[in-house]
């Protein structure tokens, strides 16, 4: 394979990866860190800094497009960055820690391996709050950017979330959304996913200026993911105030199971393969489904 056969496809999955954290505001670090592991052969601990660095430069533009809807609750980022700041140094901290031993790969790609089954039991969770939260509220008002803000939890979220990203690089969407639905149950998904994408931004940039220093950054893993994360983080920004990427949320559920799976050397990569195959098809079939439904409806 040459150089610019993997610089097209790393542009290519951080295209999908970018569409679904603008639509969903979860699933990016969580798709492309072990994609740079298991498929790309990239060291664990570069593939972890060179995501960080390249989500600190992605997601200021998915941003842009919220702070201009004003999807955004800066009360929200405000307390959540004040916990995620020190708690991504700290998380580096320790990241460099396990890169001064003998076993620094396979602890890496342990840690992912565990953060990626918490991502997936986070993402069957908000999807079963969701609906409880629907039958208990209602058609009770959602509440926007002037809901008010519940400090003390809000903070520990942000330190709790900050220490796993700067571990591994994932938790900044999949983490954060689920425990600020619990936190906040009437709060607006399209404000909700604008408030997760802006707080991660500072969080991302202190974890992108900590990871530089340890020299574990490949520029042009980088450059190769920015070229398709930033289109794609655009798009499914602009995507999110039509469509609330429910079946992505299952889809993103099956291949983020099947992954840690094989990081955690429980099937090998011909099952994990299969199983994500398999997602795909049936996710897929949800979709056209829903599409020809609401097409038979339009019709009517």
């Amino acid at each position: 394979m040459s150089f610019t056969d993997i610089d097209f496809a790393l542009s290519l999955g951080g295209l999908i990866a970018g569409i679904i954290v603008g639509l969903t505001g979860m699933g990016g670090a969580a798709l492309v860190t072990p994609m740079l592991v298991l498929i790309f052969g990239i060291n664990p601990a570069t593939a972890v800094s060179s995501d960080v660095v390249a989500s600190a430069i992605m997601k200021p533009f998915g941003s842009w497009v919220h702070i201009r809807n004003h999807t955004v609750h800066w009360g929200l980022v405000r307390w959540l960055c004040t916990g995620s700041i020190p708690g991504v140094l700290v998380g580096t901290w320790i990241f460099n820690a396990a890169l001064q031993t003998s076993d620094a790969a396979d602890t890496i790609k342990f840690w992912l391996g565990v953060v990626l089954v918490v991502a997936v039991a986070a993402m069957i969770a908000k999807t079963y709050i969701a609906r409880r939260q629907k039958t208990k509220y209602g058609a009770q008002t959602q509440l926007g950017i002037d809901m008010p803000v519940k400090p003390i939890p809000t903070v520990i979220l942000g330190a709790c979330v900050g220490l796993v990203v700067g571990m591994t690089s994932v938790g900044s969407g999949s983490l954060i959304v689920t425990v600020l639905l619990l936190l906040y149950p009437l709060l607006r998904p399209s404000v909700l996913v604008g408030t997760d994408l802006v707080q991660a931004v500072p969080m991302l940039v202190a974890g992108a200026i900590a990871h530089a220093g340890f020299g574990v950054i490949d520029i042009a893993v980088v450059v190769s993911l920015l070229i398709g994360q930033i289109p794609g983080v655009i798009i499914g920004a602009r995507m999110s105030t039509r469509y609330d990427g429910h079946l992505l949320r299952y889809l993103l559920i099956v291949i983020l199971a099947a992954t840690a799976l094989k990081l955690l050397g429980i099937v090998s990569s011909l099952a994990a393969g299969i199983i994500a195959i398999a997602g795909v098809v049936f996710v897929g079939g949800l979709m056209l489904r829903e599409l020809r439904t609401k097409d038979e409806t339009r019709k009517e």
